[in-house]
């Protein structure tokens, strides 16, 4: 599920831990900030302002141009950003595509 429950936030450790699972992690920052403050191990940048449209794109499109398995409905994902304001927002778009 997408971090469902009241407070949708995960420790470093618990996040860690899911990544040993299949799960998909979604980096929500701009381009610029990923080269400043670095890129967190598998995971895909896919900046707030791109995800509606990617969560919408043909699988194979998101293949080509996220080097990534597109996410279905029911896959485990989770957004991170640098404060967690846009990965709220980033789970507010997703659900409202209908992904669980």
């Amino acid at each position: 599920s997408l971090c469902a429950g009241p407070e949708p936030n995960l420790s470093y450790q618990e996040l860690k831990d899911l990544k040993k699972t299949n799960v998909l992690h979604i980096d929500v920052r701009e381009r610029w900030e990923i080269d400043r403050f670095g890129k967190i191990p598998e995971s895909v940048n896919i900046p707030l302002g791109e995800l509606m449209e990617a969560l919408q794109m043909d699988p194979t499109e998101f293949k080509e141009q996220y080097n990534q398995k597109m996410p279905s409905k029911s896959d485990p994902v989770v957004f991170s950003c640098l404060a967690g304001t846009r990965s709220k927002q980033a789970l507010a778009f997703a659900m409202s595509l209908g992904f669980s």
